[in-house]
């Protein structure tokens, strides 16, 4: 019987290993084995279960209620819970309960996938909180604090292991905290990430070492920007252009968009 290492099965189910162990102890999800050493082992079942585990959490299932479906003990409620979540964490902004906020948002980056979290529950949260009202205006900033402290804690938890390196910068007129966002999912990856939480609009990657570079922008890359990309691949960056901007650019460059 062929079993994988928890680093073996997060590579292969696309999820980070401290989720897997999250979904393990707290909710009682998996059942690894384990190796003589003490370490966990899981065979192609397990494989099938996280990656079934994976769709319902997707769908917006909360995790508390995936092992009930997974067993069979209840049906599936194809309301979304990703409104749910939404509204927790706005109750905690209004309280307001700095702590509780950050402790329920370290939480859920253990409970879900990075992009998950981030699309369906932190980006949606801070459009609710935009606008000019004042109030607003706080209750997003206290948000951004808190994203900002997770995004550090993401960064340097993966500096712990052998990574590559990336430069993370913002491309003329990016909301920072977009920047924040994207070094949370990149972190996640496992990547090293030193981030320029600014907006350029002449940046000059080449001055830093990296194995890779991103470049968040919000719009489509202009004529200048576009030769800015070409003379930066000349140089042989690993440059990729990454923010509401892909979609815009898939249409006409498919290869400076993440793929």
């Amino acid at each position: 019987m062929l079993l994988y290492s928890i680093g073996e099965v997060a590579q292969l189910c696309d999820i980070n290993p401290v989720t897997l162990r999250t979904w393990q102890r707290r909710y009682g999800l998996l059942k690894p084995k384990r190796s003589e050493g003490g370490h966990r082992l899981f065979d192609n079942e397990d494989v099938a279960r996280i990656r079934a585990i994976r769709i319902w959490i997707e769908r917006g299932v909360p995790v508390n209620m995936v092992k009930a479906l997974l067993d069979g003990k209840a049906q599936p409620d194809h309301t979304a819970n990703w409104a749910l979540l939404q509204q927790q964490l706005l109750t905690l902004l209004h309280t307001p309960s700095p702590s509780k906020l950050r402790r329920r948002l370290f939480e859920l980056g253990r409970e879900y996938p990075a992009e998950r979290l981030i699309e369906n529950v932190l980006r949606p949260l801070r459009n609710q909180l935009s606008g000019d009202h004042e109030l607003l205006q706080m209750l997003r900033g206290l948000l951004d604090g808190v994203i900002i402290e997770y995004a550090t804690f993401c960064m340097i938890r993966a500096r712990k292991k052998t990574g590559p390196t990336a430069l993370l910068l913002g491309w003329h007129n990016v909301d920072h905290i977009e920047l924040w966002l994207e070094a949370i999912i990149l972190a996640k990856n496992g990547m090293h990430i030193d981030i320029l939480p600014g907006t350029l609009t002449h940046p000059q990657p080449q001055l830093f070492k990296a194995d890779h570079y991103f470049i968040h922008s919000r719009d489509k890359p202009n004529t200048l920007q576009q030769k800015m990309l070409a003379e930066w691949w000349s140089l042989g960056l690993n440059i990729r252009v990454i923010g509401s901007s892909v979609r815009l650019i898939e249409q006409t460059e498919p290869s400076i968009a993440r793929g």
